[in-house]
């Protein structure tokens, strides 16, 4: 396997986290990479992601929990996890064997526990820590901070005053403008969004007359989201100043270098590793080769999204296609 980490074709940062390569695994999809230590040299990735840490253990969501969805799946897990005492003894000193960055997801539901697990984290040593302000399978999908900009800012705002690391806020699709939402986060001082989370959905196993989850909804991820993912993350890049870590679909080197191309600095992957737990090395191997047979970089290809033709240049529908609004008193209703 080629030593294609260290390329510097592949180099990237996120705020001041400088990574070898942009590729990351997802929240919530690798567990803490140690579980698939035996399938890939994970150290060759640029950075290993946390399933969401919380102050106290969680049991999670009543089962089932998983369901699978035409190219995607279905989840409800309510971040079940040991609590964060459990990570800090015994899972962190772990993760630090497999990677050279770590970054932990945390996960509250008021400001105060976001605060008391920067503080902790920050103490243990970590390379920066991911706000988890968007899960859609606690709080009954209520998504208080991802919803609210003013919410996101005051919750972003109180860990960068405790943090000594990069801090990300991971949002959530579920809103009406996601823009919104990150320019609230940017105010509250984050280095980075991440973006998405999954998407609200729900199975039906209509010979039952029942939701397949236990809880009825979950969160859709996987290739399914993969476009509305790459519009939010351009539709952020082009609205804050800050790094868009992309996240939501992705499978292959080709589908990080769209990412990358839309705007964003790195992109998780994650749904993927449930079909194949080498993906992210996999991943990384790919990029080397489509960038070196490109003649481009990472930096030199993020955000070099073409813009859109405009909307004002054809007035004409094409054949089947919806005519464009009309402007004035009926049309304005329409946007």
């Amino acid at each position: 396997m080629p030593d294609s980490c260290g390329s510097s074709l592949l180099q990237t940062s996120i705020g001041p986290l400088q990574l070898a390569n942009p590729v990351l695994s997802a929240s919530g999809t690798y567990g803490s990479g140690w579980e698939a230590r035996d399938f890939s040299p994970l150290s060759r990735v640029g950075a290993l992601v946390s399933k969401t840490v919380t102050v106290k253990p969680r049991h999670g969501n009543p089962p089932p929990r998983i369901a699978e969805t035409p190219s995607g799946m279905l989840n409800s897990i309510g971040l079940e996890n040991k609590g964060a005492d459990y990570f800090l003894a015994e899972t962190l000193p772990r993760m630090k064997t497999l990677c050279p960055r770590i970054v932990i997801n945390i996960g509250g539901e008021a400001v105060d526990e976001f605060v008391e697990l920067a503080e902790r984290f920050c103490q243990a040593g970590v390379d920066a820590l991911e706000v988890n302000l968007s899960c859609p399978n606690v709080q009954e999908g209520r998504l208080l901070f991802s919803t609210d900009a003013r919410m996101c800012e005051r919750a972003v705002a109180a860990v960068k005053r405790v943090a000594n690391v990069p801090v990300f806020a991971k949002l959530s699709p579920n809103v009406t403008d996601i823009v919104s939402i990150a320019k609230g986060a940017e105010q509250g001082g984050a280095d980075g969004i991440t973006a998405i989370n999954t998407l609200i959905g729900m199975a039906v196993d209509w010979r039952k007359r029942k939701p397949i989850l236990g809880r009825g909804i979950g969160g859709l991820s996987g290739p399914a989201i993969k476009p509305v993912a790459l519009r939010m993350v351009h539709e952020i890049s082009r609205a804050v100043r800050i790094p868009v870590i992309g996240v939501g679909g992705a499978r292959t080197a080709e589908d990080v270098l769209e990412f990358v191309c839309a705007g964003a600095s790195a992109v998780e992957v994650g749904t993927a590793a449930f079909v194949d737990p080498a993906v992210l090395v996999g991943v990384v191997d790919d990029l080397a080769r489509l960038l070196a047979g490109a003649n481009t970089s990472i930096a030199e290809l993020r955000g070099s999204l073409a813009a859109p033709i405009a909307a004002q240049a054809s007035h004409a529908p094409t054949q089947g296609a919806c005519p464009a609004p009309q402007r004035g008193a009926e049309g304005a209703a329409s946007r």
